[in-house]
């Protein structure tokens, strides 16, 4: 059974009831989604937790519907959950990334609903070449939608996210609105350095074609002038074909390709096999769905700068 796709158990199901959503931070404190004395938000995963802890700062109490090291694209949220975000002042999520959290959203009388895919604009991607990503082959929310999700991941477009969250947070608690203002004027500031960094760092190097075994990194691609190629989709468990195995070996070959990049948080057997086979390294470029010890890095910062320099070492930046 492919764990990464697995649905949570019912014990896990019933552990996730009885612990009510998880804190994020120490500075969330202990306490439920809801009826603390600062603005309470509830956040879909770790982006738009991160995105919420920045700009909210001291003024917001965050909660994530998706732990640490659980895999986002598949959660089912429980029903003392769905129950604590009624209870909250604020929702964050990416709509058609998690159907479970669409479903609870759409029920829920929660006066300020924050869609981040609404404050940037998204692409359909393919799985293959010139920067594509790949539709999320088995969330039906996502496939006729079409749309990659996976917007995070260009600090350009996690600004735009940024700026938008911001304005909303400053609209349901005016109170704190010159707070929000700075605090988003900081982040943007600092995802446009690292917008920078990026663009120097990838800007000379022999290869412009890096493989993935996760088809997260399209609008990264895209941003920087490269091309993704994804062995199979979006799973990063799944068996790619014979067929591609053997188009991945050409175009590897074509295009002085180095290494098979595969996450943190699943089996890296694919990616061996796939390097292997083809006489490649591997390493991890992590699509920063969340945050855990395997992590190379705290916090969305520290990890897309890993990415950046497992990226340069792979394309041979000069």
């Amino acid at each position: 059974m492919n764990v990464r796709r697995q649905r949570i158990s019912g014990i896990a199901m019933a552990a996730t009831a009885a612990l009510g959503l998880g804190t994020l931070t120490a500075c969330s404190g202990a306490s439920a989604a809801g009826n603390t004395d600062r603005f309470d938000v509830v956040a879909s995963f770790y982006p738009m937790a991160f995105l919420a802890e920045e700009i909210g700062g001291d003024h917001v109490h965050v909660t994530s519907l998706t732990q640490p090291g659980q895999e986002p694209h598949d959660l089912e949220i429980s029903a003392k959950q769905t129950a604590q975000l009624q209870e909250s002042d604020a929702v964050l999520y990416l709509k058609n990334l998690q159907p479970s959290v669409d479903d609870a959203v759409a029920q829920s009388e929660i006066k300020t609903k924050i869609d981040a895919a609404s404050l940037t604009s998204l692409e359909k991607h393919g799985n293959e070449v010139g920067g594509h990503a790949a539709e999320h082959d088995d969330h039906e929310d996502e496939e006729s939608s079409g749309l990659d999700p996976h917007i995070w991941l260009d600090p350009v477009r996690y600004a735009q996210v940024a700026e938008g969250v911001g304005k909303a947070f400053e609209k349901a608690d005016p109170d704190h609105a010159a707070d929000y203002k700075a605090n988003t004027a900081a982040l943007v500031k600092e995802l446009d350095a690292l917008n920078t960094e990026f663009e120097d760092g990838l800007a000379d190097t022999k290869t412009k074609v890096f493989v993935t075994t996760h088809a997260a990194f399209g609008y990264l691609a895209e941003r920087y002038g490269l091309t993704e190629e994804a062995i199979n989709g979006l799973d990063p468990e799944s068996e790619p074909s014979a067929a591609r195995v053997k188009e991945l070996e050409k175009m590897a070959k074509a295009d002085g390709v180095t290494t098979v990049f595969y996450e943190t948080l699943v089996s890296d057997k694919t990616a061996k096999t796939i390097a292997s086979d083809a006489g490649l390294k591997t390493d991890v470029l992590d699509p920063i769905e969340g945050i855990t010890d395997k992590s190379r890095g705290n916090n969305y910062f520290s990890v897309q700068r890993a990415n950046l320099k497992a990226l340069q070492t792979a394309l041979g930046a000069k």
